[in-house]
C-alpha cells in the first residue's frame, strides 16, 4: 500500500478556509480540547490534547478554530482527485489521508520511488498542501511509514514496526486510548513487544479489540482498501446558436437544461446544494456565479435561478453587461447530497405540529425571493440570524449567507461563566457608544481589584447628552476574555443601569481604576 498523508491536515483546512496563513500558528480545539495544531503551534509548545486555556498561555498569538469535518473532507476532495490523476483505486481513509495499491502503479511508472517523486510534485502543484508518503505491507504500517516519509521493502512491516512505540495503535478515529493505556502499565511499552504475544493470549485477554491490534502490530491487514470510483461527469452544457440575447429566450432554455442537469443528478442518486452558473459571449467573455440553497434543488428551483441569474447579466448596467449574445451555459453541481434528502412528509399541518399548506408556500416565496436577491447581490448580499453560545448579546447573534447550514458553532445550551442573564437588549451597537457612569459625587465609578464597584451608580451621561439619574441598577458581571494575549482585552465587567427616562441601557468597561465605560446595548 500506497499512503499520501498531509500533516496537522485539519488545522491546515481550517487555516485555508478562514484565509489564515499556515505558517501561523492555528489549532482545532473540540471539548475545549486540541484535537489538531499547526508546525507553527507546535514549534510555539501547543500539543494535542492541551487545554485551551494551556495552549493560549504558550501561544498568545494562536488563532483558535472549531472542528468542522464537513469542511475538512470538502478541502481535502482536489487532493484525493489530485491523487487520482495519477493512481487508480484511490481510498480516502479520512480528511488528510488517503491509501492506493501501489504495485501496478510502480510497474507504470518506473518504480516506487518514481511514483512517490510524481506523486509528491503533482499533488503539491495541483493541491497546493505539503504531504508525506509512505510505502509499506498494509494500510496500518503504510500509514506509520507516510508520517516518517519511509519506503518499507516488502516482507519487512514486522520489523518496520517493532521498535514503534505501542501508542501508534492510538491513530484519529481508532478510539484505543484506553486499550493502550492498559497496554503500557502491564509493560508493552513497543509494538514488537506487544507483537511477540500469542494470539491465544491476546484473545482470552483483550477479546477481539486485542485482537485487531495485535493483527496490526504483526504488520497484518486490517482490512483490504475500500477504493473509490472516480466520480462521474455531472456538469451539463448548452450552445446556443444563434446566441441568447434576451431574458425570455433564456427562461425558456433555462427550464430544458435545468430538467437535464436535475435528471443525471437524480441518475446517480444525488441532489444539487450549491450550484455553478456559467456562461460564455461569443466575444469570448466568460461569466459565472455559483448560488446557494437552502434546500436541495428541484428542476423548477435549478430553472429559476438560472433565468434569475440571466436577468442580472443582461440587464446590468453598462459596466457588468456582455457586450454580445451569451453562446453557451453549463449548470454544474458545486456540491452535492443524497437524493433521499429531498425526500418530504406526505402531509404536514398546523395542528400536528408542522407547517401547514399556507405557511409552507409562504416560506417557499420568501426563500425565492431571498435567493433572487442574493442573485442580484452576490452570494454575501442576503444573512439570516443564528442564535449562538456566548456571554455577551453581540457575540450571541452571527449572520449567515442565506443557504449556508444554520447550525450553531457554540451550542447556548452549554454553561458560559458571566453570561449576561435574560432579557437581552433589544438593540446592540455595532460600535459602542460612549458613556460616563458615575457615583453621588459626581465621581467616575471605578472597578476595585476585587471586581466590584468602586460606589454605588447615581448617574449616566451618555455620549454628549447630559446626565440621567439612575433609578436601579443589576450586576456586575465579568467574563475573563484573555488576560494571557499580550494586548488582550483582559477582564470585562458589565452592568444593566434603568434611568429615570425609562430606558435601560447595559454598560461595559475593562475592569480598571478609571474605566471607559460605553453602552452596549439598550432595553425596549
Amino acid at each position: 500500500m500506497l499512503v499520501l498523508w498531509c500533516p496537522d491536515w485539519p488545522a491546515v483546512a481550517a487555516a485555508m478556509a478562514a484565509g489564515v496563513s499556515v505558517h501561523h500558528p492555528g489549532a482545532v480545539f473540540s471539548a475545549n480540547r486540541a484535537l489538531a495544531c499547526s508546525a507553527a503551534a507546535r514549534a510555539a509548545g501547543v500539543r494535542r490534547g492541551m487545554r485551551r486555556r494551556d495552549a493560549q498561555s504558550r501561544c498568545p498569538e494562536l488563532t483558535v478554530f472549531g472542528v468542522d469535518e464537513g469542511r475538512d473532507a470538502r478541502l481535502f476532495e482536489p487532493v484525493a482527485a489530485a491523487v487520482e490523476e495519477l493512481v487508480v483505486g484511490v481510498e480516502v481513509v479520512r480528511p488528510g489521508l488517503v491509501a492506493v495499491p501501489v504495485s501496478g502503479a510502480a510497474g507504470f511508472f518506473g518504480g516506487e520511488v518514481r511514483l512517490v517523486e510524481l506523486l509528491l510534485d503533482h499533488v503539491s502543484a495541483r493541491g497546493g498542501v505539503e504531504c508525506q508518503i509512505g510505502v509499506a505491507d498494509g494500510l496500518f504500517a503504510a500509514t506509520l511509514a507516510a508520517h516518517r516519509s519511509a519506503l518499507v521493502e516488502p516482507g519487512k512491516a514486522p520489523e518496520f514496526l517493532a521498535p514503534l512505540s505501542i501508542a501508534e495503535l492510538d491513530q484519529p478515529g481508532a478510539e484505543r486510548t484506553e486499550f493502550v493505556d492498559l497496554l503500557r502499565r502491564l509493560g508493552l511499552r513497543t509494538l514488537g513487544a506487544f507483537a511477540a504475544l500469542t494470539e491465544r493470549d491476546v484473545v482470552s485477554r483483550f477479546g477481539s479489540v486485542g485482537l485487531l491490534a495485535h493483527r496490526l502490530a504483526r504488520g497484518l491487514s486490517e482490512r483490504p482498501p475500500n477504493r473509490r470510483r472516480p466520480p462521474p461527469e455531472l456538469a451539463v452544457t448548452e450552445e446556443f446558436d444563434p446566441p441568447l440575447d434576451r431574458v425570455d429566450a433564456a427562461a425558456f432554455m433555462a427550464k430544458t437544461l435545468a430538467g437535464r442537469f436535475h435528471a443525471g443528478l437524480a441518475a446517480h442518486g444525488l441532489a444539487c446544494t450549491r450550484l455553478g452558473i456559467h456562461a460564455g459571449t461569443e466575444r469570448g467573455e466568460e461569466l459565472g456565479r455559483v448560488w446557494r440553497c437552502a434546500e436541495p434543488l428541484t428542476p423548477q428551483g435549478i430553472a429559476d435561478r438560472v433565468r434569475w441569474q440571466f436577468e442580472g447579466w443582461l440587464r446590468a448596467g453598462p459596466q457588468g453587461r456582455p457586450s454580445a449574445g451569451v453562446g453557451w451555459l453549463r449548470l454544474e453541481p458545486e456540491e452535492t447530497v443524497e437524493g433521499r434528502s429531498l425526500q418530504l412528509g406526505l402531509w404536514q399541518s398546523s395542528q400536528g405540529g408542522g407547517l401547514g399548506d399556507e405557511q409552507v408556500l409562504a416560506a417557499e416565496r420568501a426563500g425565492r425571493a431571498l435567493a433572487r436577491v442574493q442573485g442580484l447581490l452576490g452570494p454575501e448580499g442576503v444573512f439570516t440570524a443564528v442564535l449562538d453560545g456566548g456571554r455577551g448579546p453581540a457575540e450571541r447573534v452571527r449572520l449567515v449567507p442565506w443557504g449556508d447550514p444554520r447550525a450553531p458553532e457554540s451550542p447556548s445550551e452549554q454553561p458560559w461563566p458571566g453570561r449576561l442573564p435574560a432579557p437581552s437588549p433589544a438593540t446592540v451597537f455595532e460600535h459602542a457608544v460612549p458613556a460616563r457612569l458615575m457615583d453621588a459625587a459626581g465621581e467616575r465609578v471605578g472597578i476595585t481589584d476585587r471586581r466590584e464597584l468602586t460606589a454605588v451608580p447615581h448617574a449616566v451621561a451618555v455620549a454628549d447628552d447630559p446626565p440621567r439619574r439612575v433609578v436601579d441598577w443589576a450586576g456586575p458581571w465579568q467574563v475573563d476574555t484573555g488576560w494571557w494575549a499580550s494586548g488582550g482585552p483582559g477582564v470585562r465587567t458589565r452592568i444593566q443601569a434603568l434611568l429615570d427616562s425609562g430606558v435601560a441601557v447595559l454598560l461595559t468597561a475593562q475592569s480598571e481604576k478609571s474605566p471607559q465605560w460605553t453602552v452596549e446595548g439598550v432595553y425596549d
